[in-house]
């Protein structure tokens, strides 16, 4: 755009860059602990960019999408053939692109004797036929964490009648340390102690919960859902994290893209305990000591 300035015709700065502006987004709630560090750098680095964020459930994250209520959603899932399929129809081109990988962590009391199931067993605890009955809490009806565990353990049918949605994961994990036959489905992490600074190991879990061992059927053998053990894609419930943008051109919504494929951004899901996808993970083997 062009404005007169004493006679002299000066170019004026666009409102809005990848690195300034003003932009909603809408995050799936599962990923709020990592998300909120993500912003948080960002911001840093950039003072003049400003990003609303709001975290929902999987199904309200697409639904702002296609109402443009959010140019930019963080999601469990890419949206589907027909879903594209209509957004072009309406003259809207989307992006989308896997930018970590996390996984869904099964978590009881710690009184509970389930420490390691199959995902067998973990089918009939879903579907209630389990030898022990088990209160089963999800965060939400409508999130990415119900949608995958039914279209992967049992499509098709429906979960047992004591199944509960509470409000979000922090909401799971209350529930689950006060009730010794509860198990909850939350993403992985949200298990982890956010009071363990130890950013090189493994990671601790919190307290007043027991993370399920799930049996990976090509070895036999039961894994914890650490970081090592999803990136190897031992650990059984493996997703991964999508942006999904209705951005068509150089903005804000692709600033923060950018971002989070950049190293900074890969390494700051790396250190939330999940797999960053854009850049090479190292894995170090380690010899624990008595």
């Amino acid at each position: 755009m062009i404005s007169c300035n004493n006679g002299k015709a000066i170019k004026e700065e666009p409102a809005e860059t990848t690195q300034k502006g003003n932009i909603s987004i809408t995050v799936d709630e599962s990923f709020k602990p990592v998300i909120e560090q993500e912003l948080k750098v960002f911001d840093s680095s950039f003072p003049d960019a400003t990003i609303r964020v709001q975290y929902k459930p999987e199904n309200q994250c697409i639904e702002d999408l296609f109402k443009d209520s959010a140019r930019l959603i963080l999601t469990t899932r890419d949206l589907s053939t027909q879903e594209k399929e209509t957004m072009k129809s309406n003259g809207i081109k989307i992006k989308s692109l896997p930018v970590a990988m996390d996984a869904i962590a099964v978590i009881v009391h710690p009184n509970s004797p389930d420490s390691l199931m199959t995902l067998g067993q973990l089918r009939t605890v879903l579907q209630g036929t389990f030898s022990r009955p088990y209160t089963i809490v999800f965060d939400n009806q409508q999130s990415g964490t119900v949608r995958y565990m039914m279209d992967s353990l049992i499509p098709g049918q429906k979960l047992s009648s004591k199944s509960y949605a509470v409000k979000d994961n922090a909401s799971v994990i209350k529930y689950v340390t006060e009730n010794e036959n509860s198990l909850g489905i939350v993403g992985v992490s949200h298990v982890y102690d956010p009071e363990d600074s130890d950013i090189n190991g493994v990671g601790k879990f919190r307290k007043g919960i027991r993370v399920v061992s799930l049996m990976d059927d090509s070895t036999g053998k039961f894994y914890e859902p650490y970081q090592a053990y999803i990136a190897l894609k031992k650990y059984p419930l493996r997703r991964s994290l999508y942006f999904v943008s209705r951005e068509s051109w150089q903005g804000l919504g692709t600033g923060f893209i950018n971002f989070l494929c950049s190293e900074p951004g890969q390494l700051i899901f790396s250190k939330a305990r999940l797999v960053p996808l854009r850049v090479q993970l190292r894995i170090r083997e380690a010899e624990i000591k008595p």
